[in-house]
């Protein structure tokens, strides 16, 4: 009998009008960065440190 636990849902939060993903920490936030670069060739993307929470986000990309 398989155990189906779902899909992983990242935690979120509103920046403006859109949902963002948020990362526990500059670190993590800055290595997702780089995955996303390596994995799907996301150049330019930053970090920065949420207003609303103790998090971080991704921002940019081309």
């Amino acid at each position: 009998m398989g155990r189906n636990f779902g899909a992983y849902e990242p935690e979120r939060c509103w920046v403006g009008e859109v949902q963002k993903i948020c990362y526990g920490s500059r670190e993590e936030a800055e290595m997702a960065a780089r995955v996303a670069e390596y994995d799907h060739g996301i150049t330019g993307l930053t970090v920065y440190k949420c207003e609303y929470g103790e998090h971080w986000h991704l921002t940019g990309g081309k």
